[in-house]
């Protein structure tokens, strides 16, 4: 018999909205500080900025796609149904990186740092602790853990807010400001490095089209997701923006001694040891929320390719009571324990290149959706659905020409085995449905 249990539609707009933020992590501005700031020598603020206009884009085609298809699947599925089935699995495959690589990130990033504080403790013993923690908390339900994703991310905009505060308070009374222009060329600074750094900002804002999998699980879809699209980017916006202003007009003459520890060393600067012990502490917390974003995440792009038979019909199983897909993260919780061998550096280049890879088929599917099918070509939709689309598509392209030879390779690799998987699994199967579990919706605005 037939399946018929659903997926719980019980998250609201700020479930929503926690969930891209947890996923995202806010406190990803200070564990990548020391890179960030290398890379745009020092132009911190104008990096971000200008990584910020560029992602604007993609996010407003996120927006357009959720308000024309309202249900779960993300890039898969608005390719898929936008332009072709077939260049929607190979989006689907890809993204399954920046997914399921997500998880490994996360739980490894963990295992890091809790051995940092606690040496005695293997770092293995703490990936396979939060892993459990992270299946058992999925498993339960949908809004248990939103819940849990919006304590954490109150936890760390708190904390950001509080670091501002602090900054300001040495500004007044502590007299280490300095008279700077925060937006202002450095000496030996070119555009260029600048640009070039906010390529690499760009990754402080993944995780906003994360919640375009759980369209399904929230209430008025078509509605709620772009909302919750475009209040995260803002919001993670600002608080980056606010930040990096602080810091380099407070404290522009710091200097950190190791790159990979620069927040760490940013904290002791500004507020000693106490406020690094508490920094610590909310850095754990925040790779706990990742974590548990990231599994729902990718067990529900992998319960809408069960569902279209894209993967075995197992994957799109739902379990009766507690309305989660139990097989997917059962499943993805063992392949998680990867990050007992795999190397951090390895699972960020396949998370870059898979988000990117999604990013620049989202942009060209607004094109081919509204303007090629749809032939909605007003001014407001050349500039939104043609123009927005095509420069957002354009810097996600720049971005992917900036990626590595080993992030290139190992993504390759991964398509190249999705596209002997789907040509054994169009052979084996005795039909192959596009990926469409109910009726596409289309806007008209």
């Amino acid at each position: 018999m037939k399946n018929t249990v659903t997926l719980k539609r019980d998250l609201s707009l700020s479930h929503v909205v926690t969930m891209g933020l947890a996923w995202m992590s806010p406190m990803i501005f200070f564990t990548s500080f020391g890179v960030l700031h290398e890379s745009s020598g020092g132009m911190l603020l104008a990096a971000y900025m200008l990584a910020f206009i560029a992602i604007l884009f993609t996010a407003l085609s996120y927006g357009q796609m959720a308000r024309a298809f309202p249900v779960s699947g993300s890039a898969y599925t608005y390719v898929s149904k936008a332009m072709n089935p077939f260049l929607g699995f190979l989006v689907g495959w890809a993204i399954l990186l920046d997914y399921l690589f997500s998880c490994i990130v996360a739980v490894l990033m963990f295992g890091v740092n809790l051995n940092a504080q606690f040496p005695a403790i293997p770092s293995s013993a703490w990936i396979i602790l939060l892993t459990l923690i992270v299946m058992i908390i999925n498993i339960i339900g949908i809004k248990p853990l939103a819940n849990i994703s919006k304590l954490f991310v109150f936890m760390q905009i708190l904390f950001i807010a509080g670091f501002c505060a602090l900054l300001v308070y040495k500004a007044l009374y502590g007299g280490i400001t300095a008279d700077l222009n925060p937006l202002a060329a450095q000496e030996g600074v070119s555009f260029s490095a600048i640009l070039a750094g906010a390529s690499l900002v760009c990754f402080s804002f993944l995780g906003f089209d994360s919640i375009t999998t759980m369209a399904e699980e929230t209430k008025e879809p078509k509605k709620t997701i772009p909302r919750a699209i475009l209040i995260i980017v803002l919001s993670a916006g600002v608080m980056y923006f606010i930040t990096a202003y602080l810091i380099q007009w407070i404290v522009p003459s710091f200097a950190y001694s190791h790159v990979d520890s620069a927040g760490y060393e940013l904290m002791q600067n500004i507020g000693g040891s106490v406020l690094a012990a508490v920094f610590t502490f909310v850095i754990i917390f925040s790779i706990l929320s990742q974590g548990l974003s990231s599994m729902t995440t990718v067990t529900r792009l992998l319960f809408v390719m069960g569902r279209t038979s894209l993967l075995p019909g197992k994957f799109a199983s739902i379990h009766p009571k507690t309305r989660t897909p139990v097989f997917n993260i059962v499943l993805m919780s063992i392949v998680s324990l990867s990050a007992l061998f795999i190397s951090l550096e390895t699972a960020i280049k396949f998370v870059s290149f898979g988000a990117l890879t999604a990013f620049l088929f989202v942009n060209l599917s607004v094109i081919s959706h509204y303007i090629l099918r749809q032939k909605q070509r007003a001014f407001r939709d050349i500039l939104i659905r043609l123009i927005c689309p095509l420069f957002g598509a354009g810097f996600v392209l720049y971005l992917i020409a900036l990626l590595d030879s080993a992030s290139l390779i190992l993504g390759t690799s991964w398509l190249a085995a999705g596209l002997v998987y789907y040509g054994v699994r169009r052979l084996s199967a005795a039909s192959f449905r596009e990926p469409a579990a109910v009726a596409p919706e289309v806007s008209k605005t």
